[in-house]
């Protein structure tokens, strides 16, 4: 059964059409990931779904009761009105459940003599049931699970909601979401603030999502481990494939070839309809060719209007059904009318995307990277320690880590835009290298998108505009100044100009960012097809998955190698975390056991164990101040890091080790205290 239904949905803003046409359904169960390129509409369907705007055109249909939950991409002005603080906004859900808990505890109280009578015990009775049905018992740890999931440091549960940024708003909403459990959730790019753990976590928790989604994302690698349906949204309405993201990759393709050989088809049935026409419409065989002609004439108005599939229906069910239900082309009356018409019978047409290939101008030697003992960081502050690396020709090697690590900071040390803490790295023979900053720095403001190509490559003005179409810059889009461009025009622009460099070395960092699926899909066939190396900072993981031949994740201070693929990687990892489990349960039960014998020991007295406890307390209030002085120096210490700020890395880097010197000499006297 369908919780959601949309009919020939169309949305228009003045005389532009964002899309219309659009029709599908949602089952109660259905997980669905909205795609399409940027501007095409995505969010301005999802804002008339979740019925935050009324649609120009067609029907909309939910089931009666549904309980909707949305997430927008930014919710910076959500809780403009709430003085709570993050843990009591998610409290909040459960205030039906508090109030439950609050009329159980007055009935124990009433009871409490003895004398309570089988009303009062039956009432008691109900409402213990149905609390614990709701999850009265357990909505506490279900709201730990979700801030800790969704990459909440505790020392931030208590922070205002006006005291937090966009993102980290965002945040919280998706968590309130997740508690409501509504009957359909629909997210728009759900994990734009999320880091890779927070990411998996969400996919886990959706993955087994009792209920319907619809969600947009940029993120593939997310839409494959969440999605089971895939719309793709159009000018020209939805199309809708099964499966997840890879499997819609592979229907596409498949869809494509298929209307392409449809049209051939027809194209022929065409001409050899025409060509008979013509031969006979004077002839001997007048009656027949007449007969041709009006049938042909109502295939051509027929797909002209409706497209090659409508020839079916024509077929099955008349041209008087098709011309009643059905967009159609005004029939042609005449024999050169027709020949009028046919030119309009254009070809199917795929999404524009930009077009981009990457070819090395040399070959570059065996060996591309090599280190020893390699250190990363700036004047007197480390970073990371790396394991030692050999990187050869034609491999990828994918840095993973956690944001604010240093991983920006490793490219530009080989780039020897920074020296190493220590050790050495060395370079290849007859490499040409070419570097992709995800903030895009290196392009020039001011310039025009044709100024800024021209300033990197000279070249004809039709030349080069000719080559900005091939990256969706067209007339006067080559105009514009690079600091009016969105951030995937500026990602478009940079990814121009790195394939004129001709490098045999690409060293990216986030080159993805900002860019719609179709583009993500181009720079990953060229980097498939690329015949040097490359080294990539990122997040997409389904990036990483189709080209790393090699891991290096950022982990504790230190660079860890993987020699292998992500999904080696991702299970050498899932077996790790396994065993450490299993190593911990052994622990908790080594320690139950010897709790077990200790109790035998002479126990302290009341009042040493008030003064325990107060001390306990005293060091855990100190931690938790240390943790959070820490996490603000973290902060200040990336922003100082991405400025080149070395003064005040300096300082801070001093600050940081004395942090986290205290943290340490705190725990040790917590853990001496608590083990008396």
């Amino acid at each position: 059964m369908a919780i959601l239904t949309l009919n020939n949905v169309s949305q228009s803003f003045g005389d532009f059409d964002v899309f219309r046409g659009a029709s599908g359904s949602i089952p109660n169960d259905g997980k669905v990931g909205l795609v399409g390129p940027n501007g095409i509409g995505k969010t301005t369907l999802l804002l008339v779904l979740a019925k935050e705007a009324a649609p120009s055109g067609g029907a909309i249909h939910m089931a009666r009761g549904t309980r909707l939950g949305y997430l927008p991409q930014e919710a910076s002005r959500a809780f403009a009105d709430s003085t709570n603080t993050v843990y009591q906004e998610l409290t909040s859900v459960f205030d039906d459940l508090k109030q439950l808990e609050a009329k159980l505890q007055d009935l124990e109280k009433q009871m409490a003599d003895g004398t309570a009578s089988n009303e009062l015990m039956s009432e008691y009775s109900s409402l213990q049931i149905r609390f614990e049905t709701e999850g009265g018992y357990d909505y506490e740890i279900r709201i730990k699970q979700v801030l800790t999931g969704l990459g909440f440091a505790e020392t931030h549960w208590t922070l205002p909601l006006t005291h937090l940024s966009g993102g980290q708003k965002t945040r919280v909403l998706l968590g309130r979401l997740l508690l409501e459990k509504p009957d359909l959730l629909i997210l728009d790019e759900p994990t734009n603030h999320l880091d890779v753990e927070a990411i998996e976590w969400l996919e886990g928790m959706l993955r087994v999502w009792d209920g319907a989604i619809l969600i947009v994302s940029h993120d593939r690698y997310f839409l494959d481990r969440v999605v089971n349906n895939v719309w793709e949204l159009g000018r020209e309405g939805i199309e809708a494939y099964r499966g997840n993201y890879s499997a819609y990759v592979l229907q596409r393709s498949e869809r494509w070839a298929m209307r392409q050989r449809e049209y051939d088809d027809f194209m022929a049935h065409v001409d050899k309809e025409v060509d008979f026409i013509r031969k006979n419409i004077s002839g001997q065989r007048t009656q027949m060719a007449q007969g041709k002609l009006s049938r042909l004439s109502r295939e051509v108005a027929a797909v002209i209007g409706s497209g090659l599939d409508v020839l079916g229906v024509l077929r099955t069910k008349g041209w008087l059904y098709v011309k009643e239900t059905m967009a159609v082309a005004r029939e042609a009356q005449s024999f050169s009318e027709l020949m009028q018409q046919i030119p309009e019978l254009q070809p199917p047409r795929k999404p524009i995307h930009l077009k981009m290939r990457l070819t090395p101008s040399h070959r570059s030697g065996e060996l591309v990277l090599r280190t020893k003992a390699l250190e990363i960081g700036y004047p007197g502050t480390s970073l990371f320690k790396c394991e030692d690396i050999e990187l050869r020709r034609k491999e990828c090697a994918a840095l993973i880590g956690s944001n604010g690590t240093g991983k920006s900071t490793f490219l530009k040390t080989i780039l020897e835009k920074l020296d190493p803490i220590a050790g050495e790295f060395r370079l290849g023979a007859s490499l040409d290298l070419a570097y992709f900053a995800q903030a895009h720095d290196s392009l020039n403001l001011e310039n025009s998108v044709l100024d800024e190509l021209l300033r990197h490559k000279s070249m004809m003005i039709s030349e080069a505009r000719n080559y900005l179409g091939q990256f969706l810059f067209r007339q006067d889009d080559v105009y514009k100044k690079v600091s009016a461009l969105s951030g995937g025009e500026r990602g478009r622009l940079a990814l121009s100009i790195l394939a004129l460099e001709k490098a045999n070395f690409l060293l990216l960092d986030e080159p993805t960012n900002h860019l719609d699926i179709g583009s993500q899909e181009v720079l990953q066939d060229a980097l498939e097809n690329y015949e040097g190396t490359t080294l990539m900072v990122t997040h997409d993981r389904y990036l990483v998955d189709r080209l790393a031949t090699q891991i290096w994740e950022l982990r504790h201070g230190r660079l860890y190698v993987f020699n292998g693929s992500y999904k080696e990687f991702l299970a050498v990892r899932d077996r790790e975390t396994a065993a450490a489990k299993e190593q911990a349960a052994i622990a908790r039960a080594e320690n139950k056991a010897q709790k077990t014998v200790e109790k035998e020991k002479p126990q302290l007295s009341k009042n040493a164990l008030r003064r325990q406890a107060e001390a306990l307390e005293a060091l855990e209030n100190r931690i938790a101040e240390t943790e959070e002085q820490i996490d603000n120096i973290s902060a200040e210490l990336q922003k100082a890091t991405e400025a080149q700020s070395f003064d005040k890395i300096q300082t801070l880097s001093e600050s940081y080790s004395q942090a986290e010197a205290q943290l340490e000499e705190l725990m040790t006297q917590w853990e001496t205290l608590a083990d008396e």
